[in-house]
């Protein structure tokens, strides 16, 4: 006896599966970039002037919410692969947009003024041990904005609690710490080897990246952190 299939499951063969991947990937794609256009025309109308800062780090407001409904995406695929990637996509992005920009927005002016500390420091008294102090802790922020971005997408904890679990994780995660650093790094060198709209296209592979480096941290504050049924 045969048995039809929903219409929203995909079938268990190889081809099938490989087909609901490719489609997944390509709505990820398209979600991303279509996020990151508004950076994108931001950075491309501003000139590269040590005054506009301020204004490259802002444009990226954007980024953490999408990454966020990524993450989330990413999971739910795992869970239940079905073939309307988009709807987990959305689902994520709004759950966590609040919550996530209650984080993103500190984080991102805290960078401002360690990125102008960075650019000036030759303007100021001790400037040459300021340049590199500044600059070891803007890698310090954007990997504990990682970590903050996974605690914000996958739980609901109240906002400082949020605060210290992904600065716990920064340690007890140390794996995924030296991941995320140097997936930061990559994409920074994508973006200064190449341009902006390379890293647009590639976007979705960043994300899926992510993803892999994260799940472990999923799992230890799910263990750590939460109660178990």
């Amino acid at each position: 006896m045969s048995m039809r299939q929903h219409a929203g499951e995909i079938g268990p063969g190889v081809l099938s599966r490989f087909t609901a991947a490719v489609y997944r990937y390509l709505v990820l794609g398209v979600f991303l970039a279509v996020a990151g256009v508004p950076t994108l025309l931001v950075w491309m109308l501003l000139a590269p002037a040590p005054g506009n800062v301020a204004w490259f780090v802002a444009a990226l407001l954007p980024a953490a919410p999408a990454l966020s409904a990524a993450l989330y995406a990413h999971r739910a695929w795992e869970k239940e692969p079905d073939l309307s990637p988009a709807r987990p996509l959305f689902r994520g992005l709004r759950m966590n947009l609040r919550d996530t920009l209650a984080w993103w927005v500190p984080v991102l002016a805290v960078a401002t003024v360690l990125a102008v500390n960075v650019l000036f420091a030759e303007q100021v008294a001790g400037g040459a041990l300021l340049r590199p102090v500044c600059a070891v802790l803007l890698a310090v922020l954007a990997v504990w904005a990682g970590h903050l971005l996974v605690v914000s997408s996958f739980f609901s904890f109240r906002f400082r609690d949020v605060l210290r679990v992904a600065a716990a994780e920064f340690f007890l995660s140390w794996k995924a710490s030296l991941g995320m650093l140097l997936l930061i790094a990559v994409a920074v060198g994508v973006v200064a080897l190449a341009s902006e709209a390379v890293l647009l296209l590639v976007a979705w592979a960043f994300a899926l990246m992510l993803w892999v480096l994260v799940r472990p941290v999923v799992a230890d504050v799910t263990k750590r952190f939460t109660v178990q049924d």
